[in-house]
């Protein structure tokens, strides 16, 4: 008689996997190492994610589900679009100076297939940047119909992880470049 699974086993997956792609990469990790952490077996982790396509994507939709709420949250007080792009960005600057930080997740994804066009965690990436993208234009065209304040504003977003990938690492004083980033946003919104 076949046991059935645990009521949380794809949830235990998936934590698995989404820490392991996050500290490692996608690339680097294999699906018995998932197996491992998860403390699952083979056949489980099949039954729920067939391919490692399939939890990839599951990992970044987990992913944006965060992102997203914490958009949300940090848009509670926002009452103008100005404070919409100040609170958009010092929400990316307070993410990217946390302890452990390793970069955009979706970013980070992008950069190891750069060539997976039609691949479903691609999608689910490009989704994401895109809606954030256009969360930025919709607030800055508001602001500034030219579309030069959202290509800066997009600008300090890209610098903020893309400096935080490293520099947390190296010197860890992404706060500061947070803080910075907010200000330069403060005096753009002017």
């Amino acid at each position: 008689m076949a046991r059935t699974p645990a009521p949380d086993t794809r949830d235990r997956i998936l934590g698995a996997a989404a820490r392991l792609f996050y500290e490692h990469g996608v690339r680097a990790v294999g699906m018995n190492r998932i197996i491992q952490e998860a403390g699952t077996g083979k056949n489980l982790l099949y039954q729920h994610f067939p391919e490692k396509a399939d939890l990839v994507a599951a990992y970044l939709a987990v992913a944006r589900d965060v992102r997203d709420s914490a958009a949300r949250l940090a848009l509670v007080d926002a009452r103008t679009p100005a404070d919409t792009l100040v609170a958009l960005v010092a929400e990316v600057a307070a993410k990217v100076a946390e302890p452990g930080f390793r970069g955009c997740a979706f970013r980070n994804y992008l950069a190891e297939f750069p060539d997976d066009a039609d691949a479903a965690p691609t999608r689910v990436a490009r989704d994401y940047l895109g809606a954030s993208r256009a969360a930025i234009d919709a607030a800055a065209g508001e602001v500034d119909p030219s579309g030069e304040l959202a290509e800066r504003v997009w600008l300090l977003v890209d610098g903020l992880y893309s400096q935080a990938a490293y520099r947390n690492r190296l010197d860890g004083d992404v706060a500061r470049a947070g803080a910075a980033a907010v200000r330069l946003v403060e005096a753009l919104v002017r």
